[in-house]
C-alpha cells in the first residue's frame, strides 16, 4: 500500500513540492515549548497536521509520535512549529520510503 501520490498532493498543497529530503522527521537539537505570545502565524498549521494525521493512520505510522506531539501547538503555533511541521513533509518526500503489502496467509 503506497501513498505516494497523497504524499505528492499535499507537498503541492503547502508549497514544499521542491523541498530537500531528510532522513528523520524530528530535529533532535530543536526544542518545542507552547508560547505565551498572543501572536499567531499565519500559516494553515491546522491543515497540515490534519494531513498527517491522516497519513498516521492510514500508511505512515513512523511519524505518529512526532505529529501527535506538533498537535500540541495547534490553538497558538509559533514559527518554530510550522518548521516541525515542515520537516515532516521533508522526511515524507524520502524517496527511500517502504510500501506496505498485504499477503494472504494460508494456515
Amino acid at each position: 500500500m503506497c501513498q505516494r501520490r497523497y504524499v505528492g498532493d499535499i507537498l503541492r498543497c503547502f508549497g514544499l513540492e521542491e523541498c530537500k529530503a531528510v532522513a528523520s522527521p524530528v530535529d533532535v537539537s530543536s526544542r518545542l515549548m507552547s508560547s505565551n505570545t498572543a501572536s499567531k502565524i499565519d500559516v494553515p498549521f491546522r491543515e497540515a497536521v490534519g494531513a498527517l494525521m491522516h497519513l498516521t493512520t492510514t500508511t505512515r505510522p513512523d511519524i505518529a509520535y512526532a505529529v501527535s506531539f506538533v498537535s500540541r501547538f495547534m490553538e497558538n503555533p509559533q514559527e518554530e512549529h510550522w518548521v516541525a511541521v515542515k520537516r515532516f513533509f521533508r522526511y515524507l518526500e524520502n524517496p527511500q520510503e517502504e510500501h506496505w503489502v498485504a499477503v494472504k496467509l494460508i494456515i
